[in-house]
């Protein structure tokens, strides 16, 4: 009861914030259509304020209520890697600024977390902690490339966050770790009917690099607990979609650091696919996905995790072919 009350008020903090926000961010933080674009008309971007608000508002609340501690470092570096994103939404900060700051907060998060919390034990410590700051950073980016299509994050975050929920219901998660996930989730669906097609408002970076950040710190709590195969099934989308097309860009000697139009979901618009359709399949793929970490997680068998894993590579395989074929007039 009190996590559907949680994601109840999430939902309303966000939705009365983007509503509220969105004359503002329609005066100074304006989205304009270029080649690279999936809108056609300017819209205002930057309701991951309202996103990040409530679901900081809302998790930190309840925690104080549950006598719970979210730890005050990963609030923080939420908070000043939002403000980044905020910023190069208005004024296009460069790549380098932008990395050297997402660095510092992933790291901030990583590096303060408990020496017990380990993934390989057999690694040194130091080595261990680097290889996960480079991950996360990757994947705070990720969050922000895949969000380039209405309800995309929404597809995304939803299921994923559900599915944590749920874990921490069973008693697979930390509590800390069960808060974030679903207030997020309330913030998203509350933020969702001014983001569906065609979309009123975009999240923008101020909300997809924290929502990355929040994201990967919850699936880093679930591999520290043993569940790595869960943690790799619940993102492999975006992992899949956004990994593969970096490798892509990289071997056919393109500027993969400057924005394009050659992830699968984007090409699936140009291929004829209707942008609720992508939305859809991304979302119906997201729930097998979210399934299939459950699963992994509440068999606690070597075989079932190996099937799962398998049966994930091929559902994720299929749709990206789907997205990448033209489809028949």
């Amino acid at each position: 009861m009190a996590s559907l009350l949680a994601v109840a008020i999430a939902a309303l903090i966000s939705a009365l914030i983007t509503s509220t926000s969105r004359p503002l961010l329609q005066r100074y933080a304006l989205a304009r259509p270029n080649a690279r674009s999936s809108h056609r008309i300017p819209t205002p971007q930057g309701a991951g304020i309202a996103v990040i608000a409530a679901t900081l508002v809302v998790a930190s609340a309840w925690a104080a209520w549950a006598n719970i501690a979210i730890p005050l470092t990963l609030v923080i570096a939420t908070i000043v890697i939002a403000l980044v994103g905020f910023a190069d939404d208005i004024v296009s900060l460069p790549v380098p600024v932008r990395l050297v700051l997402q660095a510092a907060c992933v790291g901030a998060v990583v590096f303060t977390a408990p020496e017990t919390a380990r993934i390989v034990p057999a690694l040194p410590l130091m080595l261990e902690r680097g290889l996960i700051l480079l991950a996360g950073i990757w994947f705070v980016n990720l969050v922000n490339f895949m969000d380039g299509l209405d309800l995309m994050t929404v597809a995304e975050v939803v299921p994923v966050t559900a599915a944590l929920l749920l874990l921490g219901l069973l008693g697979d998660l930390s509590w800390p770790a069960v808060l974030i996930p679903t207030a997020l989730c309330g913030a998203m669906l509350g933020f969702a009917p001014f983001n569906k097609p065609t979309a009123k408002v975009f999240l923008g970076d101020v909300g997809s690099l924290p929502v990355g950040l929040l994201l990967g710190w919850c699936l880093l709590e679930l591999a520290w607990r043993g569940q790595q195969a869960a943690a790799l099934l619940l993102p492999a989308y975006y992992l899949a979609d956004s990994t593969i097309t970096l490798f892509r860009r990289i071997a056919w000697r393109e500027q993969f650091w400057a924005a394009h139009r050659s992830h699968f979901y984007q090409r699936a618009t140009d291929n004829g696919f209707t942008v609720p359709r992508v939305i859809g399949e991304v979302f119906a793929l997201n729930l097998v996905l979210a399934l299939l970490a459950i699963l992994t997680v509440r068999a606690g068998s070597v075989a079932v995790t190996s099937v799962a894993l398998l049966a994930g590579a091929i559902a994720i395989a299929f749709v990206l072919r789907r997205f990448s074929r033209p489809q028949p007039s």
